[in-house]
């Protein structure tokens, strides 16, 4: 027992440099957060140090953001785009990987690796092409357009992911399943579907992150005020408001808000859903 306790304590002292690289790391992260959060609490005459926390708590800057910004208007519309991405990730994502995963043909090897291609083009590469058939077909300044969009490109990660957490579910299943007499879309519904929780809830945050912050398709899309999304929305109040940092700090704050909450509730499963689809597959 003791050999094993002074090895135990060998490794913890041997292994202080990954802890240190660690918290170097997370407060690298949390910084610029950390920044928003505190410029947000002060005043406009307050000219202490981004970095110090605020003598008195000022709420009047998140008032300006609310009554200033449209952010409310924002915040609406990009629920409204964030949940129609998701709801096209999840359900055509897991669809389309079933087959994928199920079927190990040369055909199905060659579409994987397509899908593998797609998802290292840039997006913003073929923008002119994207944006001269959204004008053909009337879908600027529309939720519809905004949102296929932002579907289409998230689509390839979506699928890769499932057909991977679908891999590590026993193929026994769907043979059991075919003897009872239940067909594809059955043993999809039936026995496939409900084991997808954690590798859904993964697609839910990564997808749903990515709707809600979505910046570049969005400033050619949307172009009518009215139908700004948050990311928008921020980026005008900092270019009118240039004199009023901490205001825009607050709008920059509300914006994030309801993804961290989200995250909070949901991180056991993306941790989860985020390894079986990494490491099973």
């Amino acid at each position: 027992m003791k050999i094993k306790k002074t090895k135990n304590r060998y490794l913890h002292r041997s292994n202080w440099w990954k802890y240190l690289l660690s918290v170097v790391i997370v407060g690298i992260y949390l910084l610029p957060i950390f920044v928003i959060v505190v410029t947000s609490l002060k005043p406009v005459t307050d000219n202490s140090s981004r970095l110090a926390l605020p003598e008195v708590i000022y709420w009047g800057n998140y008032l300006k953001a609310f009554n200033a910004g449209g952010l409310l208007n924002a915040i609406k519309n990009t629920m409204i785009i964030t949940f129609f991405v998701v709801v096209i990730e999840v359900f055509a994502g897991c669809m389309g990987a079933y087959p994928l995963a199920r079927n190990r043909s040369r055909l199905n090897k060659v579409v994987k690796a397509l899908i593998m291609g797609v998802m290292m083009v840039p997006g913003l590469s073929i923008v002119v092409g994207v944006y001269s058939t959204l004008v053909n077909l009337h879908a600027i300044s529309t939720y519809w357009g905004i949102i296929i969009v932002t579907a289409a490109f998230g689509l390839p990660l979506s699928i890769y992911l499932y057909s991977n957490f679908i891999s590590s579910i026993p193929g026994t299943l769907d043979e059991a399943a075919a003897i009872d007499g239940a067909g594809a879309a059955q043993t999809f519904l039936h026995i496939i579907l409900p084991q997808l929780k954690p590798v859904t809830v993964s697609v839910i945050i990564m997808k749903g992150v990515g709707a809600w912050n979505e910046y570049g398709y969005s400033l050619y899309i949307l172009q009518k005020p009215q139908m700004y999304n948050i990311t928008l929305t921020i980026k005008q109040f900092f270019a009118e408001s240039m004199n009023d940092l901490n205001a825009a700090a607050a709008g920059a704050v509300l914006g994030i808000l309801p993804v961290i909450v989200i995250y909070l509730f949901l991180q056991k499963y993306f941790i989860q859903g985020s390894l079986d689809s990494a490491v099973k597959g």
